[in-house]
């Protein structure tokens, strides 16, 4: 009997999925446990392997498609097995009991029956759920041209996905033309490639149009045609323009600051190069900013509706950028595994991330972030908080600059010393601003007398 391969739940988040690979064929044979596709979810590629046994019979979603959680993406089977009826139990709705050799065609119209137009007056305001109103962005889709089934008009993820499932095939030129006139594409007949409307399908459109649309116009012999292309974005890039959009929306973000004198860093780092420990400048931060924590709990907190979430354990996740984004690995326990743990740990997760092999625990559950982008040159910067934490320390690169100190006997001299700034981030909504800046005082105490982090 065939079975129905599902999109597969990886974490408690995970929504959808999308399946960047299929390993197995239609016809090809699959064994239980065995890989079948590769699937990327918000911040990870992973290989899943095959839930059945057989043939692979159909393959309901091909490369590219992102899919929800739980939604059939294959079917396997024996080879010439009956897989009607599963195919037909891809519709919402199945056909009546009374025809049931109506063919599959005849059902297809049943998911335009579940978004009924809802007739909006002109500047009308739109409602929306969130999820609804990310599948019209993600597409390129304008909400007040989906018909709304939910309670009063509301505009669904359904109607979403079902305006898509029926939207004609429009060019750029026409769909420009067709928003600002207000014309419904609905019931025009597309004379372009495929089917496709053009300008000059639209009501109105002038005979010069109606010849040769100027986007579809092949430009002349030996002359540069430059334009633009589209490509869709990764899991990963969806989900960081999530987080950092949520972040900006809901934190009270602002900032604070300071400049530090790393001349003793560099002192500490050396002596253990001397002994063959591989410590990073990175390592000493977050070693730093582990035992501030400690001392500062309300930056380590986070904010649960009207509560303040104090947490125990002082996890710190550490920015790396990736091919196509950015993954924050996290390392567990920072305040307590001293500085060559977090050094030890940091270089697995980093090697982790570049090779796509983290897992979900392995980028979850941090209480505070270090992003540090000195390597690129950069004199300072600001970061953004990464939710649900409630601050985040941006760190700029260590330049050698010229410093006024004043020597024992009170004289002023410039002296060159190797310098860095450092910019905190925090949700003022329950960090003050003396906190924030206590924090960075110890944070600044620390690395300027490393002794105390050993």
């Amino acid at each position: 009997m065939a079975s129905i391969i599902i999109m597969p739940k990886q974490g408690l988040l995970m929504e959808e999925g999308t399946i960047t690979k299929w390993l197995v064929k239609e016809g090809e044979k699959t064994t239980e446990g065995t890989p079948l596709f590769e699937m990327e979810t918000d911040k990870l590629t992973i290989t899943m392997d095959s839930t059945a046994t057989g043939t692979v019979l159909k393959i309901l979603h091909p490369e590219g498609d992102t899919v929800p959680i739980t939604q059939p993406i294959a079917i396997v089977g024996e080879p010439g097995e009956d897989i009607s009826a599963l195919l037909g139990g891809e519709a919402p709705a199945a056909a009546p009991a009374a025809a049931p050799e109506a063919p599959a065609a005849e059902t297809a119209p049943t998911p335009e029956a579940a978004a009924p137009a809802v007739e909006r007056a002109p500047g009308e305001r739109v409602f929306s759920s969130p999820r609804a109103r990310l599948r019209a962005e993600e597409n390129g889709v304008d909400i007040a041209a989906v018909p709304g089934s939910g309670p009063n008009g509301l505009v669904i993820e359904r109607d979403v996905q079902s305006y898509l499932a029926n939207k004609p095939a429009v060019t750029p030129l026409a769909a420009n033309i067709a928003k600002a006139q207000g014309v419904d594409l609905a019931g025009i007949a597309g004379t372009g490639a495929g089917g496709k409307i053009t300008a000059a399908d639209l009501p109105g459109a002038s005979a010069p149009a109606e010849a040769a649309p100027a986007e579809e116009a092949a430009a002349p012999a030996g002359q540069l045609t430059r334009g633009t292309h589209t490509e869709k974005m990764t899991g990963m890039r969806k989900a960081v323009m999530k987080n950092m959009l949520n972040s900006k929306q809901v934190n009270a973000q602002t900032n604070h600051r300071m400049v530090v004198d790393m001349t003793a860093v560099i002192a500490l780092r050396n002596q253990y190069k001397a002994l063959g420990i591989k410590v990073s400048y990175n390592d000493i931060i977050v070693r730093a900013c582990a035992k501030a924590l400690t001392d500062m709990p309300i930056v380590n907190a986070s904010v649960d509706g009207n509560n303040i979430l104090y947490h125990d354990y002082v996890n710190v996740g550490t920015a790396v950028s990736v091919p196509g984004g950015l993954i924050v690995p996290v390392i567990k326990d920072a305040d307590i595994i001293g500085l060559t743990g977090i050094a030890a740990k940091s270089a697995e997760l980093i090697e982790k991330a570049r090779e796509g092999k983290l897992t979900e625990s392995d980028y979850h559950g941090g209480t505070f972030t270090v992003s540090s982008l000195g390597m690129f040159d950069l004199d300072d910067f600001v970061a953004i908080i990464n939710p649900p934490e409630s601050a985040i320390l941006a760190v700029g690169k260590i330049a050698k600059t010229p410093v006024v100190v004043t020597d024992e006997e009170g004289e002023d001299q410039v002296v060159i010393k190797s310098m860095c700034a450092l910019c905190l981030s925090y949700d003022h909504r329950i960090i003050d601003g003396a906190e924030a800046a206590k924090f960075l005082q110890k944070v600044k105490n620390y690395l300027q007398n490393p002794v105390l982090l050993i």
